[in-house]
């Protein structure tokens, strides 16, 4: 899972990456360093960190609950 900020605000958790996308991910959070300790918006603890140029496309969709799917970095 990874900690998103939504256009409107939110902090959310996505759904899990898949390993393509996580590996692309890991690669900009290697260089963050150590984060500190946050939550989403629902209140799921996370760890934040300072990667300001990040950039995840998301799928935002709800059927009983939201659902948020990262589909790529740009």
């Amino acid at each position: 899972m990874l900690a998103v900020r939504l256009a409107d605000g939110r902090a959310v958790l996505t759904q899990r990456l898949p390993a393509a996308l996580a590996r692309a991910v890991a690669a900009y959070l290697a260089d963050a360093g150590p984060g500190e300790p946050a939550a989403t918006s629902a209140g799921d603890p996370y760890t934040s960190t300072a990667v300001e140029d990040l950039v995840v496309e998301v799928l935002e969709g709800t059927t009983r609950h939201q659902v948020v799917t990262a589909t790529r970095l740009r």
